[in-house]
């Protein structure tokens, strides 16, 4: 079965059509050099030299259907601004996961419509968005792998309302009736792994620098008194404005300061030129750096020669070998090509995100709000990285230590 979709956005209320919208990506043109430079990055939004799904057979895009036997998920991610490098990626693979579905007669028996909808301008704006999807019921359920501030601005309008699963790497904590969050949180994914550096790398001094909003905020909070439980201490830390690019005052304050490691939990290209400025500036060789909320689509922007000593802990890493993420892989290249956009940990999200809302909902019977969050609460599902298995305090699964290789990610742990 086919995959119907719209690529929407509203302004003050209106619907933009999909004829004034960009181009969905399929795949970097050929012959594009890499590592790709940040510039590029910041581009990649109007997908202006890349293919359309609509060269794909699996997908039948930009043709609405209102039909109300279909299930019409309303998908929120980051086309623009800094976390729109993961757009084009998380687009393919939300399209995968409902050709796969659909396939197998839908959930419930009703075929997904999916919508995208752009998350990196104004949260207000987004926000509004939200909530005429809501009044006029558009939507029977929301999706989003966006930052954790829209998150929180989004549960206002639709926790309770409709059921929302939210699905990339985030704080931990999420307890709204309604929202189902299935990322990797710092108590799995931080503690371990500060854990290792203490004990392996003798690391002590710890330096953290992020992103100005609610998911570094919170991730810090937990990450200093993982520090201090390690034995360890922080020399420094601050946040940075979304949108800023300049580092030479924060090189400067962790020239200074000598840690050993630098916490980065900056988003999207705020992380890419940060982690090339810090290389330019001789500190790479100088000091280890732990990037959070890091994949390969960062990596591939930082560059292999701006990326010595990086490490990373995720629950998901593209060449990571297993048989379902070898055939997770197999498909996309299929569906996609293989010059597709790469599937990190953030674009893979969306596509749990929709085989978790299958076995959910399998598991309710219905997808009512209420039953589905009773159900969501104690579930197993099967995507990429595995089985995973959700319970009261969110998440299970093994969390990978992997250091930059190159413009790869070679896995030195598992915990």
């Amino acid at each position: 079965m086919a995959a119907a979709v719209v690529v929407g956005r509203k302004q003050k209320g209106k619907s933009v059509p999909s004829s004034m919208l960009p181009s969905v990506s399929t795949g970097l043109a050929g012959g594009l050099p890499l590592p790709l430079p940040p510039s590029l990055f910041e581009r990649l939004p109007d997908f202006s030299a890349i293919g359309s799904l609509s060269d794909t057979p699996d997908f039948d895009l930009f043709r609405p259907r209102r039909d109300r036997k279909k299930l019409r998920i309303a998908n929120f991610i980051g086309l623009s601004g800094t976390p729109g490098i993961w757009g084009p990626a998380s687009i393919n693979t939300t399209l995968l996961a409902v050709s796969e579905i659909n396939r197998r007669g839908g959930i419930l028996g009703r075929e997904i419509e999916v919508t995208f909808h752009d998350t990196g301008g104004d949260i207000g704006e987004v926000v509004e968005n939200a909530a005429d999807i809501v009044a006029s019921d558009e939507a029977d359920l929301i999706m989003g792998s966006h930052i954790s501030a829209v998150r929180v601005a989004l549960r206002k309008v639709v926790a309770g309302r409709i059921p929302y699963i939210y699905t990339p790497v985030y704080e931990g904590g999420e307890r709204t009736p309604g929202v189902m969050a299935i990322g990797e949180t710092p108590r799995g994914q931080s503690l371990p792994t500060i854990q290792w550096l203490a004990e392996v790398k003798r690391a002590q001094r710890w330096y953290l620098i992020g992103s100005d909003y609610v998911w570094p905020w919170l991730s810090h909070r937990a990450v200093k008194r993982y520090i201090a439980a390690s034995g360890g201490r922080v020399v420094g830390e601050e946040f940075v404005p979304m949108g800023q690019h300049d580092h030479e005052a924060h090189l400067a304050r962790i020239k200074q300061a000598k840690p050993d490691v630098v916490l980065v939990s900056l988003i999207g290209t705020n992380s890419i030129i940060f982690n090339r400025a810090f290389a330019e500036h001789g500190l790479a060789s100088r000091m280890l750096r732990l990037v959070g909320a890091m994949d390969e689509t960062v990596l591939l922007g930082i560059g292999a020669e701006n990326a010595e000593n990086v490490y990373c802990s995720s629950g998901y890493f593209a060449d990571q070998a297993s048989r379902d993420n070898d055939a997770f892989r197999d498909r996309y290249e299929t569906a996609f090509g293989r010059q597709a956009p790469p599937v990190g940990s953030v674009a893979q999200s969306n596509y749990e995100g929709l085989k978790f809302l299958e076995a959910v909902a399998a598991r309710a019977g219905t997808l009512e709000v209420g039953p589905l969050l009773a159900a969501a609460k104690n579930t197993t599902y099967r995507g990429a990285r595995g089985e995973i298995a959700i319970r009261n305090r969110g998440a299970q699964m093994p969390i990978y230590l992997a250091e930059a290789a190159g413009l790869d990610f070679e896995v030195i742990k598992t915990f």
